[in-house]
């Protein structure tokens, strides 16, 4: 188990009903990651419509996760 940070934006953030937690996790990606969090606060988006940053860094779905990480899913930017 680890501890990681987690920040949350746009419809994530209304889902979760916040804009950070961190939490203890057994994830080693952020895929599982997402797994465990949208089964916890009812993400209605897909995997495959976000892009996730760990450390303020894109990385790919499968990138390990360490201890302390910050990550931060990032949905689809609506505008105008």
């Amino acid at each position: 188990m680890k501890k990681v940070t987690l920040q949350y934006f746009a419809v994530l953030r209304e889902q979760a009903g916040r804009s950070e937690e961190r939490l203890e996790t057994a994830a080693t990606t952020p895929a599982e990651l997402y797994a465990e969090v949208q089964a916890r606060h009812g993400f209605t988006l897909p995997l495959s419509m976000l892009r996730v940053a760990v450390n303020e860094e894109f990385r790919d779905w499968s990138s390990p996760l360490e201890a302390n990480d910050r990550v931060v899913f990032i949905p689809p930017v609506a505008g105008g």
